[in-house]
């Protein structure tokens, strides 16, 4: 198990016999969520995100394939939810602007990983594009809705994540999913985000004791902050490498 795990309090779980269990070979396997964007709290649940190996007689006989696997159940007292893509399901999903799979690939806290994991992994910065953008500007409204919603903390965090990594991604061309790092990197970053880190630790769903009038305008404010790191950003306009990652996922699947 990654020893980045050590930090987030996870090393104690036996995630790696998780992996082990699924009933098709598994190329990789992270944390997700919010032990991944650095905001977990003390009751928070573990998200696995991962890449399995369908048979190809799967995927060529009349029988529709399950692509994508779904469980969620309680380990040891800790709430497991585990969420795995076929490969070639995961790489169009990669090729669709959808930085939440990159993420996944690129975790940090990896459970399981393998020599096709590393290659993908390698091959990732080719599907970046100035369009990612839009994935996290979407997913911004959605969590910011939500918080306007319930008054909860945690889908306002997850609103700030999401536009800092956006407009990290923009400007530095590489996927940052950790929102302590990420205030320390964005100078635009509102100077209350520590706190608010702090208070979700303490209770998953607590509530935000904040000003909404200036988190609502320090939000407004970041999305300006993104629209303008897009407009100038020096990522492609669309994917690159898509016949090496066709090769690839041929190549896997016929020597899984």
């Amino acid at each position: 198990m990654n020893d980045a795990l050590e930090s987030v309090h996870l090393a104690d779980l036996d995630l790696t016999s998780v992996v082990a269990e699924q009933p098709d070979p598994v190329l990789f396997a992270t944390v997700s969520g919010a032990h991944l964007y650095g905001f977990p709290s003390r009751d928070s649940d573990v998200d696995l995100r991962g890449v399995h190996l369908l048979p190809a007689a799967d995927l060529v006989g009349l029988h529709e394939p399950a692509e994508t696997r779904s469980r969620m159940w309680d380990r040891d007292g800790v709430e497991m939810d585990l969420v795995t893509h076929d490969l070639r399901k995961f790489v169009r999903l990669m090729l669709r602007r959808n930085g939440y799979v990159l993420e996944q690939l690129l975790s940090p806290l990896v459970v399981h990983t393998s020599d096709a994991h590393r290659e993908l992994a390698a091959l990732a910065p080719g599907v970046l594009t100035g369009h990612h953008a839009h994935h996290y500007r979407g997913f911004a409204v959605t969590q910011w809705r939500l918080f306007e919603k319930t008054g909860e903390l945690k889908p306002l965090l997850y609103t700030f994540r999401v536009l800092l990594t956006g407009i990290h991604l923009m400007r530095a061309g590489e996927v940052q999913a950790h929102l302590p790092t990420l205030v320390g990197e964005i100078a635009e970053a509102p100077v209350y985000l520590p706190e608010l880190v702090a208070a979700k630790a303490e209770q998953e769903h607590g509530m935000a004791d904040v000003d909404h009038a200036r988190v609502a305008g320090d939000v407004e404010r970041l999305h300006g902050v993104l629209d303008a790191a897009q407009a100038v950003s020096k990522l492609a306009e669309g994917p690159a490498g898509y016949d090496a990652l066709h090769d690839f996922v041929v190549r896997v699947r016929l020597e899984g």
